[in-house]
């Protein structure tokens, strides 16, 4: 059974920085290219940014350019995303995303996702 969690959650001021990452249990780590979705309330799910199973590319929603940056360690089996210079629109649950890497679909479409974490709560304070 396959267990996608998110940690690194919190309340912060605009302007702060926080950093999330994410463990998947149950699948092997570096056969799935690895991303992060954000949902807002009131909103649809939307693409935050992915990174490709061997780490070697990377995507951003024009959104967070330039202040979000996505890594992982496939050795230890986690995913990372950094984010700095938080803005108050940058308040919304943040999901792990997983998707196998054979698989032709657009990672930045959620029906494309394999898995899915539980979510962790990102708040910022304007």
């Amino acid at each position: 059974q396959v267990q996608v969690v998110e940690s690194g959650g919190d309340l912060v001021q605009a302007g702060g920085s926080l950093r999330l990452s994410c463990t998947a249990a149950g699948l092997t780590f570096g056969d799935y290219d690895m991303g992060w979705f954000r949902q807002g309330p009131g909103t649809e799910r939307e693409y935050v940014s992915s990174i490709s199973w061997g780490g070697s590319g990377t995507s951003y929603a024009d959104s967070v350019k330039g202040r979000f940056t996505i890594s992982r360690d496939n050795g230890k089996g986690t995913l990372s995303l950094q984010m700095n210079s938080l803005k108050f629109e940058d308040t919304a649950m943040y999901y792990c995303a997983a998707r196998a890497r054979w698989k032709a679909c657009d990672f930045r479409r959620a029906s494309c996702i394999d898995y899915w974490g539980q979510g962790t709560q990102v708040t910022v304070s304007s």
